[in-house]
């Protein structure tokens, strides 16, 4: 289904530099999320009262949104030809989202805070990872994506990581650590504007960029390997459950409310160490084999957080998470740029994120009642169950896309 291996080594030193740019504003926005999102689970339950099943409603139709609303913000990019216009306006939304959340009275205003930045999110990620493909030529895409994730999850582990510290110095204050949140997504919004060039507009026409409008029949356009990889996502999705439910699992386990944000820093550690190499290693042998390892550990790392009996289990479960991510995020990123013409790639990632978003508004809700009525173990193992699923459906697809 999609790429040839490459020759290329996938040198740090022949990305380029926009691309790198990009990796930091990335960095600096995750801080700001993760310190909030480290939280916000354990105080919507202990400090708000609400129940898990409204947490997983409140996540699944936040990442929701955030990726229904790339469909447009992608084809929109594909139109203009204003990808960096786009991104400054998503970030923008994400950064001035930030006070909402320690002046929320409630889980209703926590939605709505958590749906603004959503928002923002969708707004930016199709045409930010569109312009990372302008960016790059192709030898190099799966270390370009590769890398860009990596620097968007040393923000997500050290994001939660200062939330750490802030509680424990501030005797577990919430709103301290959101107020503090606020500054590192200023610092975002500021990279962006100020760092990152776009690619001239006459470059991508002559890559084949349009000066039309997207019409519903180009989607046609995109092909049965776009469409495939398409869907091996949404049951990938689906299998991913959400990240609020592994925090709660910690909780469950027995592991302080203070140090709960370490979940995601043991996650977001294996998740920026292995990306970079995944991506490369890719470049080089080929994509398939990486998403196939990927899920693979997702099924076990669901096996291990659905028999934990502790903390520290907890905790190797979730960097069996983060290794599951670094195998394939930047991968998947990767392939929807093979598979996609040049002149639709912000589209080819807004859909591509249309599929996830409503994959995760089920995992989210579904996981939610699933863990309310049956528990955590159930929750993990029906995920695992679904990771199988969908290594079955790139197995199948895989082979179909070779003989058509």
């Amino acid at each position: 289904m999609i790429t040839k291996p490459s020759n290329s080594q996938g040198n740090l030193r022949a990305v380029p530099r926009g691309v790198w740019a990009l990796g930091f504003v990335s960095l600096f926005m995750d801080v700001s999320s993760e310190m909030i999102h480290a939280l916000l689970p354990v105080y919507l339950v202990a400090v708000l009262g609400t129940s898990v099943m409204t947490v997983g409603l409140i996540e699944g139709a936040a990442e929701a949104t955030a990726q229904i609303v790339k469909v447009f913000s992608g084809a929109l990019s594909d139109r203009l030809g204003r990808r960096k216009l786009l991104a400054v306006i998503g970030y923008g939304l994400g950064a001035v989202s930030k006070p909402l959340f320690p002046l929320a009275g409630g889980p209703g205003s926590i939605f709505a805070a958590r749906f603004i930045d959503r928002i923002g999110k969708g707004i930016r990620g199709a045409p930010r990872d569109a312009l990372v493909a302008d960016l790059t030529p192709p030898p190099l895409r799966g270390a370009a994506f590769g890398l860009r994730q990596s620097l968007d999850t040393v923000g997500a582990f050290a994001g939660p990581l200062l939330a750490v510290a802030l509680m424990a110095l501030s005797g577990d204050d919430y709103r301290l650590v959101f107020w503090v949140a606020v500054v590192p997504a200023f610092v975002a919004v500021a990279l962006l504007v100020f760092v990152v060039q776009e690619p001239g507009r006459d470059r991508r026409t002559a890559e084949g960029a349009p000066s039309e409008p997207l019409r519903f029949g180009d989607l046609a356009r995109l092909g049965a390997a776009y469409w495939s990889l398409v869907a091996v996502y949404a049951v990938f999705t689906l299998a991913r459950l959400t990240e609020a439910l592994l925090v709660l699992r910690a909780t469950s386990l027995g592991l302080a409310v203070a140090l709960v944000p370490l979940v995601l820093v043991v996650m977001n550690i294996v998740y920026a160490l292995s990306s970079y190499p995944a991506g490369a290693l890719s470049d080089r042998f080929g994509r398939r084999g990486l998403l196939a390892a990927g899920l693979a550990v997702l099924a076990a790392a669901d096996v291990i957080l659905a028999f934990s009996s502790g903390p520290e289990a907890a905790l190797l479960g979730a960097a069996a998470w983060g290794l599951h991510m670094g195998l394939t995020q930047g991968v998947f990123a990767a392939l929807v740029a093979d598979a996609a013409p040049t002149d639709r790639r912000g589209t080819a990632f807004g859909v591509f994120n249309l599929a996830g978003g409503l994959a995760t508004l089920a995992a989210g809700i579904g996981a939610g009642l699933v863990w309310d009525r049956f528990g955590a173990p159930v929750t993990f193992l029906a995920g695992g169950a679904l990771a199988l699923l969908a290594a079955v459906m790139l197995h199948v697809l895989v082979r179909h896309s070779r003989h058509h």
